[in-house]
């Protein structure tokens, strides 16, 4: 685990550090959106939310700070389920600069979004990957359980 790592949520004061690890993150995965997300995303981000059902479908984020530089951001959801009470987090966004990979920065932000969603009464947490994304699914493959669904988009 790198050492002076901390995890904390996104703030608008964040933007230009945010904005960077997102475009690389959405690079990544060969994929861009315009300014207009860009904007509406960090807002929503960024603003106050309070756990009740207004809130489960405003997007959350956290930073993973390496001796007080991000290095690392993670997206997350919480949404109603139609076979359960309690509603479920979908962790969308998950991103560590390669010079951090491996040291425990994106296994630090999942458990992180665990610890927040179980706070918030929603014990259930799920997320998607590309099947080419090796170096990630090593990771999934410790921390979480390998579901047999796959996803269809229209």
């Amino acid at each position: 685990m790198t050492a002076n790592l901390e995890i904390r949520p996104i703030t608008a004061a964040d933007e230009a550090e945010w904005r960077r690890l997102w475009t690389l993150y959405l690079e990544f995965y060969e994929s861009s959106v315009p300014e207009e997300v860009y904007q509406s995303t960090l807002s929503r981000i960024a603003g106050a939310h309070e756990v009740g059902e207004a809130s489960f479908y405003e997007p959350r984020g956290m930073l993973a700070l390496v001796d007080g530089k991000p290095h690392g951001l993670v997206h997350y959801i919480y949404h109603r389920h139609g076979w359960k009470i309690e509603p479920v987090c979908y962790l969308q966004d998950l991103y560590a600069s390669p010079d951090v990979r491996g040291t425990g920065v994106g296994r630090a932000l999942i458990e992180a979004v665990y610890a927040q969603a179980d706070a918030d009464g929603c014990p259930s947490v799920y997320w998607m990957t590309q099947e080419f994304n090796a170096t990630a699914r090593k990771l999934y493959d410790r921390i979480a359980t390998l579901t047999p669904f796959i996803k269809y988009s229209r």
